[in-house]
């Protein structure tokens, strides 16, 4: 199937999934080990006896709840050694999901990169926070990124879409989103940004104040500019505004969490997101106890920002990456 013919099949299933109630992105996170200690995650370190679900579960649930976007995450998925075969279970030939891959990129390998897009694999989203060496003390992993400066650069063979870098904007870093993007561009890559949450770790040192926020104002008047001129973001205005409206009033209200996205745990059980440690044996148990009464607005992570676009910003944004 083309580009073009993939595109379709994708955009065909999204408009039946917004009649159909179904979800849009769905985060598969396929375990929580990690073998980072990121400052503003809780997870870090490796789980010992950790349940986990066969690869073959994971492409049951997969064809069964029929996603948009399915994204691997963790943790660090690349830990798990069957995860080119969970790849393989989701993905339908030439059909959707499209699959994107979330990694610290520490055990990311040009040899590994290939067997993951052999499986299926669309889209590797690289975490970047900084565009030097103090990404090494944010994410706990010294030397990481001048490994990811040599590693993107392999990688990247001319198909600058397959990567993506993925900024996380907090107090400490917004001030260098600039230098992300144009990093970003030397390298031929796209480049997405996500908002800070504080329901992980509980620490709000992370959140911009009212003057950051001025400061911030005119970084993203000059970063949609840059989008104008390198059409290599991701993120959207759109999703920079929500991100400013989201500082400014201290949450988004209305959030579809257990609707239009949720996660499926390393055990193959359901929780609303990744943010409230809820689990549920059935979706229909989750969307019973937990979407009727769902009133947190503390979140603006980048799988709810996109998922609760309304439908011309979704289409707009979505042709405007391609």
């Amino acid at each position: 199937m083309s580009t073009w013919g993939r595109t379709i099949s994708l955009a065909k299933r999204g408009v039946q999934s917004y009649i159909m109630h179904r979800p849009l992105s769905v985060s598969f996170e396929v375990t929580y080990s990690c073998n980072a200690s990121c400052k503003h995650c809780h997870l870090g370190g490796f789980i010992k006896d950790e349940e986990r679900a066969a690869a073959q579960r994971f492409g049951e649930i997969c064809a069964e709840i029929k996603p948009v976007v399915a994204q691997i995450s963790g943790g660090e998925p690349l830990i798990r050694k069957d995860l080119e075969q969970i790849v393989s279970a989701m993905r339908r030939v030439n059909r959707a999901p499209y699959i994107v891959l979330t990694t610290n990129a520490i055990m990311l390998s040009k040899k590994r990169h290939q067997s993951l897009i052999d499986a299926g694999v669309d889209q590797f989203s690289v975490s970047l926070d900084y565009p030097d060496e103090r990404h090494d003390e944010f994410r706990g992993s010294k030397g990481l990124f001048a490994r990811i400066c040599n590693l993107v650069k392999e990688l990247n063979t001319g198909n600058g879409k397959c990567i993506t870098l993925s900024c996380v904007v907090q107090k400490d870093n917004f001030r260098e989103l600039i230098k992300i993007a144009e990093l970003s561009q030397s390298w031929g890559v796209r480049v997405n940004f996500s908002t800070y949450t504080w329901l992980r770790t509980n620490d709000r040192n992370y959140v911009l104040d009212a003057d950051d926020l001025l400061e911030f104002k005119a970084i993203v008047r000059q970063l949609l500019a840059l989008k104008n001129q390198q059409h290599n973001f991701f993120a959207s205005a759109y999703t920079f505004n929500r991100m400013i409206r989201f500082y400014e009033n201290g949450g988004i209200p209305d959030c579809k969490a257990a609707d239009k996205f949720y996660i499926v745990n390393p055990d193959g059980r359901f929780s609303p997101c990744g943010l409230i440690i809820k689990r549920y044996d059935s979706l229909a148990e989750m969307k019973k106890n937990f979407k009727a009464n769902n009133s947190c607005t503390e979140c603006n992570t980048s799988i709810r920002s996109n998922c609760e676009k309304p439908i011309p910003a979704m289409i707009r944004d979505s042709i405007g990456s391609l």
